[in-house]
């Protein structure tokens, strides 16, 4: 197969890549599908390389945006170093699209066995080598800034198809959110208060998901978190990611200080009803 001339696989790069590691841990943004890339050994999964410009490979523009919040939040940032191909971060270990056979109609050949009840060995060696890492590194970074007296705000930064099986998609930013609404509900509000902006509410996805990223992150362990969704097309470039990141960073600031942001507290979860919520 020739390797598309955008597209090379990856010869090096960790599990993860954490930028601004000593930064101020008052925010910590995640970017789940910040990366293309994948590790030696396995090509290009079977596929065309060209598939691998396409969203399914990572969501485009994501990590852009997530590299100006960190710089412009002076916090750190924690990127995805391979792609959602391989396995998708942004999943719970049970989740049967924890490692995706098909995707917006490309069949993924050298993933069609991969999971528990075939091949096993390479479905774990995938959670104990990429998985694991990126989330051990999360929820160290939680630690460290509850060990420094800070209750993090978690900011997890997504993008989406401008269209979907041949319909338009309108938002130009979606804000997902499942019971914790301290920043999801003032930033839909706040967002919708720009000019020509158009704001998705769980909108182009659902927002309780069971055993996601800010399921476990943040829903479980009571900590104020979002997953902000912006259309792919405003951010394919340098100066929309940079945009972005400038529009977003000065509201997250003015959320953050508002009352009960920064407390631990536990609003359970439309995904698993046995989610803890916190007295009242």
């Amino acid at each position: 197969m020739t390797e598309h001339p955008s597209f090379a696989p990856d010869t090096g790069t960790a599990p993860f890549e954490l930028v601004n590691p000593g930064g101020n841990p008052a925010f910590l943004v995640t970017c789940d599908h910040a990366s293309r890339l994948l590790p030696p050994g396995y090509g290009s999964l079977g596929l065309p390389a060209s598939e691998f410009d396409r969203h399914i490979a990572s969501d485009i523009g994501a990590a852009g945006v997530s590299r100006g919040l960190s710089r412009l939040l002076d916090c750190p940032a924690l990127l995805a170093g391979y792609s959602r191909l391989l396995i998708d971060l942004n999943r719970g270990e049970d989740d049967p699209t924890l490692v995706m056979k098909l995707s917006d109609g490309a069949i993924i050949p050298a993933n069609r066995h991969v999971d528990a009840d075939n091949d096993k060995a390479e479905f774990e060696a995938r959670i104990d080598q990429v998985f694991r890492p990126y989330h051990a590194a999360l929820g160290g970074l939680i630690d460290r800034a509850l060990a420094a007296g800070t209750v993090p705000v978690i900011l997890s930064m997504h993008s989406f198809t401008p269209s979907w099986r041949g319909r338009s998609r309108p938002w130009k930013v979606g804000i997902l959110w499942d019971r914790d609404d301290r920043i999801a509900g003032p930033l839909i509000g706040r967002l919708r208060e720009e000019p020509g902006m158009i704001v998705g509410d769980n909108e182009p996805y659902e927002g309780a998901l069971y055993g996601d990223c800010l399921f476990r992150h943040g829903t479980l362990r009571g900590i104020a978190h979002v997953l902000v969704e912006i259309r792919q097309d405003l951010i394919m470039d340098e100066e929309g990611q940079e945009a972005w990141a400038a529009l977003l960073a000065p509201i997250f600031q003015e959320l953050a200080s508002r009352p009960g942001v920064r407390e631990i507290r536990h609003f359970g979860s439309l995904a698993d009803p046995s989610a803890p919520i916190s007295p009242k």
